[in-house]
């Protein structure tokens, strides 16, 4: 088998992979130890971000073409990727949040809803909230005048049932 036939799977794979993603996020993972590595892998999971580790040829080939080919600069040094295709934010967020605790993990760069951010980028928008915790502000913010006004027409009552009862 030639080499390009053993390389194609892979490709597609990442191709695959990208395909409906929002964001996909660039990591250095040197120095993390296999307790670590498992521990980062386990919270991607429970954030609904796939995180692979993939040759940086392969990547590049699989980015051309699509709105994550401006990554390609970035892929330098081994390189793991994260994505997401329900929540733009979760890679970022997640792998940002691990870094604190992991000073080796180091994040590159990432390309979310199509605009590719440096490492700088990056650590902005893993500051986001996640769309359940901004849509639960959105929803109490639209509640609380309503609420408010609520206890304000129950005063009203109380007290109008007050002067009756006199």
């Amino acid at each position: 088998m030639a080499k390009v036939e053993l390389k194609q799977p892979v490709v597609a794979e990442i191709s695959a992979g990208i395909a409906n993603a929002q964001s996909v996020v660039l990591v250095d993972y040197r120095g993390l130890t296999v307790e670590q590595d498992t521990e980062l892998r386990k919270k991607l999971r429970e954030a609904g971000v796939s995180y692979k580790v993939y040759k940086n040829t392969m990547m590049n080939f699989a980015f051309k073409g699509t709105e994550f080919e401006g990554l390609a600069p970035f892929l330098n040094g081994p390189s793991a990727m994260a994505y997401c295709s329900e929540d733009a934010t979760a890679p970022a967020r997640v792998l940002a949040e691990f870094a604190k605790k992991a000073n080796k993990l180091e994040i590159k760069a990432g390309v979310v809803e199509g605009t590719v951010y440096d490492a700088k980028g990056m650590e902005a928008i893993a500051n986001i909230p996640s769309r359940e915790v901004l849509i639960g502000r959105l929803l109490g913010s639209m509640q609380s005048p309503i609420t408010n006004f609520a206890r304000v027409l129950k005063q009203i009552a109380e007290k109008d049932g007050e002067a009756v009862a006199e």
